[in-house]
């Protein structure tokens, strides 16, 4: 399904076609690598950013920091920073936070659900493009 037509092109008060269209941007919050990883993470409780880091892996401190700004920004991420000595900065979700982390998490499941279905998919379409090259 094009995401164009996810709305009604007569309801929707976005331009989905448009590549600055707030829709679409929000979407590539949500979708972008480590977004997608964030709010997952983020469902069941509140992490500082330490943890964050380490139970997502492989993402940098400068990314996995960029990328809370962001959701922070949509209204999806609470940022809560206590006023002790070491600084202590707490993240969680907020509402529509939590709202947009089942929706991901229900694509993740499916991902994971049907990833025996995508490898071979693969497979039969490296074959192909491999049969194409030499011949």
């Amino acid at each position: 399904m094009a995401v164009s037509n996810v709305a009604d092109a007569t309801t929707s008060k976005y331009d989905h076609g448009e590549a600055m269209c707030p829709y679409r941007l929000v979407l590539e919050h949500l979708t972008s690598r480590w977004g997608v990883l964030v709010l997952i993470e983020l469902r069941e409780r509140s992490y500082r950013f330490s943890e964050l880091r380490r139970a997502i892996g492989l993402v940098s401190e400068k990314m996995l920091t960029q990328t809370l700004q962001t959701l922070e920004r949509d209204g999806l991420v609470h940022r809560d920073a206590k006023p002790v000595i070491p600084p202590r900065v707490d993240y969680s979700l907020t509402d529509l936070g939590r709202e947009a982390a089942e929706q991901v998490r229900g694509l993740a499941l499916w991902t994971e659900e049907r990833m025996a279905e995508v490898q071979k998919a693969r497979e039969v379409y490296d074959a192909r493009k491999s049969g194409s090259e030499q011949g």
